[in-house]
């Protein structure tokens, strides 16, 4: 199974031997991967059924759930990461799916498309909806309803304290260029982030 060019960079993260959560498998590529090269353990959670066969075809061991629905099956600090990929801006409440990323994982590793960028603007400037290589529904057939630019998510990772311990800002190849580095919010179409939980610190009493 061939690992899709967006995929590519979250291995980078992924340390060997960890156990990871990843939230939209879609049909385990990326879990057969890291399995098969990194040596990980763990779930994917996903509500199409096709795609759970196909991840049972893999081997992969997944959960038929609604992300929607919260984690609540799983422990704090379950898995070293929990991922989603391109599946925020689907979400009810993405904000709440982040937080509950950040309980159940030690990082969180998340990707979206970048509402912000300039083939995005340019179609809004002539009164139509986008569509992009990052965004390729229409706005009548789209599973997307909350989404957000680059400057919007890192807002709300300042206002609820989580950390980005990293981030990759890439371009319609997959790829960090100059222009990606210079105006990311402009020029780059998909947004990858490693995150952690604000750490909580008290005096005993």
């Amino acid at each position: 199974m061939t690992l899709r060019a967006d995929l590519e960079p979250i291995v980078d993260w992924i340390k060997p031997g960890s156990r990871i959560l990843d939230l939209g498998c879609g049909n385990g590529m990326l879990l057969a991967h890291l399995r098969d090269t990194r040596g990980v353990r763990g779930y994917g959670l996903e509500i199409d059924p096709e795609n759970v066969a196909a991840c049972v075809d893999a081997g992969v061991n997944v959960i038929q759930a609604d992300i929607d629905d919260g984690l609540h099956d799983f422990e704090t600090a379950s898995f070293d990461h929990v991922v989603m990929t391109q599946a925020l801006q689907a979400l009810q409440r993405p904000d709440e799916a982040i937080a509950e990323i950040l309980r159940v994982g030690k990082t969180g590793i998340v990707t979206f498309p970048n509402f912000g960028h300039w083939r995005v603007r340019s179609a809004l400037l002539r009164g139509r909806m986008p569509v992009t290589p990052a965004l390729p529904s229409r706005w009548f057939d789209t599973p997307n309803i909350h989404l957000c630019t680059v400057d919007d998510f890192e807002a709300l990772c300042a206002q609820r304290r989580w950390k980005i311990l990293d981030r990759r800002l890439l371009n319609r190849t997959h790829r960090s260029g100059p222009a990606n580095r210079i105006a990311p919010n402009l020029f780059s179409e998909l947004a990858m982030y490693l995150l952690e939980a604000p750490q909580i610190t008290g005096f005993a009493t």
